[in-house]
C-alpha cells in the first residue's frame, strides 16, 4: 500500500504513521502536514528515514495532487483537522476552512487521481451530546447535531466524504472515534494538560460542570481500528470506535494526580466553555461484530502508561506549552 496521510505530524496521525509502520515496513508513507501550532516535526522523529514528509496544506489541490501523483499514491488516510473546541469558540474561520474546504479538496485530488481508497477520520462529537443520567449511546445512524463550530466543522466534513461516494462513487470509509489518548498529544487535551500541569506543580484548570463524561480510547486502538477498516471494511460505510468506557473530567483529573503523587488541592475550576457538551459514548457494535476489533489498553492501565511517557518525555512537551493559543482560565 502507499498511503498519503495528512495531519500526520498530529497526534493521532503521527502514532498511525509509527503503527502502521511497525506493521506494514514495506508500504510506502507519505506524511503530509502543514505544521501549525499543533503540528510538532518531532513527533515523527524516530520514523524519519522511513517515510516521505511534505510540508503542505489539505486546502492547496495543486499541492495535494502532486504529492499523489509523484507518490503514486492509492490510499489517503485524513486526520488532518483543527481539532481544539475552545478555539473554534474564538476563531471559527480556521475550523471551517481545514475541517470542510480541507477534506473536500482532498475529496476532489482523491477523484482526479482516482484512488481506490479515501479513508476519513472524524469524532462522536458530529452526534451531539448525551444526558448524563441517559443509557443511550450513538450508532451510526444515529442524526447529525453538532454543538460547536469544531463539531459543526466535522459534520460538514462527514457529509462531504458521503457526498462524494454517493455522487461521484469515490470509494471511500469513515470512522467516527471517541476521545483519544496516549503519547504525542499536544498538551491543550485535557489528559496532556494534566499530566504536565502536574509536573510542574501548577493548578489542574477543571470547568465548572466537572462531572461531564467522555469515552476514552488508547491511540493505539484506534489506530488498530482504522487498520482494520482499511482491510476488511464495506466501502462507503462508516464505524464508530469507542472503548464503552466512560470517566469524568474530575474523574481524569484525579487519577492523574494520584499518578504523579501530586495533591488534590491542585484541582481549581474554571468557568465552562460556551457549548461544552455534557456527555459522549459510541456504540461501536458494529466495528467490534463485522470486523472483530476489541479494545486492548485498558483506561487504568493505558493512563499510567501515558503518564510515565509524559514524565520521561519533557523535551518533547516543554516547548508546546507556550504555543497553545487559548487560555483556559479566560471564560467568561
Amino acid at each position: 500500500m502507499r498511503l498519503l496521510v495528512t495531519g500526520a505530524a498530529g497526534f493521532i496521525g503521527s502514532n498511525f504513521v509509527r503503527y502502521w509502520l511497525d506493521r506494514h515496513p514495506d508500504d510506502h508513507v507519505v506524511a503530509f502536514d502543514l505544521l501549525t501550532y499543533a503540528g510538532n516535526r518531532s513527533s515523527l522523529e524516530d520514523v524519519e528515514d522511513g517515510i516521505v514528509f511534505v510540508q503542505g496544506d489539505i486546502a492547496d489541490g495543486d499541492l495535494a495532487e502532486r504529492v499523489v501523483r509523484d507518490q503514486r499514491v492509492d490510499t489517503i488516510v485524513n486526520f488532518a483537522a483543527e481539532s481544539h473546541n475552545s478555539l473554534a469558540v474564538i476563531d471559527p474561520t480556521r475550523f471551517f476552512r481545514t475541517n470542510v474546504l480541507g477534506t473536500q479538496t482532498l475529496l476532489d485530488v482523491a477523484r482526479a487521481t482516482e484512488l481506490p481508497r479515501f479513508h476519513h477520520v472524524s469524532t462522536c462529537e458530529v452526534y451531539g451530546d448525551l444526558a448524563l443520567d441517559s443509557d443511550d449511546a450513538f450508532t451510526e445512524n444515529h442524526p447529525y447535531r453538532p454543538r460547536t463550530p469544531y463539531n459543526a466543522s466535522k459534520a460538514a466534513a462527514d457529509h462531504a466524504v458521503r457526498a462524494y461516494h454517493e455522487t461521484y462513487g469515490l470509494p471511500i470509509t469513515i470512522t467516527n472515534c471517541s476521545n483519544n489518548y496516549g503519547p504525542y498529544q499536544f498538551p491543550e487535551k485535557v489528559i496532556p494538560l494534566f499530566a504536565t500541569h502536574a509536573l510542574d506543580d501548577k493548578p489542574l484548570p477543571l470547568y465548572e460542570a466537572t462531572k461531564n463524561k467522555r469515552e476514552w480510547l488508547h491511540v493505539d486502538d484506534h489506530c488498530r481500528a482504522i487498520e482494520l477498516v482499511l482491510d476488511e471494511g464495506r466501502v462507503g460505510d462508516t464505524y464508530n470506535v469507542g472503548s464503552g468506557v466512560e470517566a469524568s473530567i474530575e474523574e481524569i483529573a484525579d487519577a492523574i494526580l494520584d499518578l504523579t503523587g501530586k495533591p488534590r488541592d491542585l484541582r481549581t475550576i474554571v468557568f465552562d466553555r460556551p457549548g461544552h457538551d455534557r456527555r459522549y459514548l459510541l456504540d461501536s457494535t458494529k466495528l467490534r461484530q463485522e470486523l472483530g476489533w476489541e479494545p486492548r489498553w485498558e483506561l487504568a492501565v493505558g493512563l499510567a502508561d501515558t503518564v510515565r511517557w509524559y514524565t520521561a518525555h519533557r523535551e518533547w512537551w516543554e516547548p508546546l506549552k507556550e504555543r497553545a493559543p487559548v487560555v483556559e482560565t479566560a471564560w467568561r
